[in-house]
């Protein structure tokens, strides 16, 4: 799964999704059937245990604050590489539309691959509650063989 870049509260705890409104961990335990965990390592065990890697598409770049349609400068993770060295990964998530655009910005699809372009769990994407995005993220869920 593909963020964009952490924000503000991720970057200050060393956590992926560490803001405590955004979505991720809620819904992941969600889709997995799981009470929502509560320290980082509960977290990343979760997903872990469910075959999902966290990533962002950008090693760095320049925004204001931790809003999304304000990067600018970007450079790209190792993405490729990444897909090279483990030709096990079945499927690329994109945690929000801004991750899909900076990951398509700076690379190719792959035509054996699956690409999932689902809502944000930032807060500052409100448009959508928690049932209504848990909805459209069930694609992942779906994707994993699980559903």
């Amino acid at each position: 799964m593909l963020g964009t870049l952490p924000g503000e509260e991720s970057l200050r705890r060393q956590e992926y999704y560490a803001h405590p409104r955004n979505l991720l961990w809620p819904i992941l335990a969600a889709l997995f059937g799981k009470p929502p965990p509560i320290a980082y390592r509960e977290k990343l065990a979760l997903a872990a245990a469910h075959q999902i890697a966290l990533w962002d598409v950008c090693a760095a770049a320049e925004r204001d604050a931790s809003a999304d349609t304000s990067i600018r400068g970007e450079t790209p993770n190792a993405i490729d590489a990444l897909l090279d060295m483990h030709p096990g990964i079945r499927a690329v998530a994109f945690n929000g539309s801004a991750a899909c655009r900076l990951h398509d910005r700076h690379f190719h699809r792959r035509p054996h691959l699956l690409y999932l372009a689902l809502p944000s769990t930032s807060p500052a994407h409100a448009r959508l509650n928690f049932a209504e995005k848990l909805v459209r993220w069930t694609a992942l869920h779906d994707a994993l063989g699980e559903g």
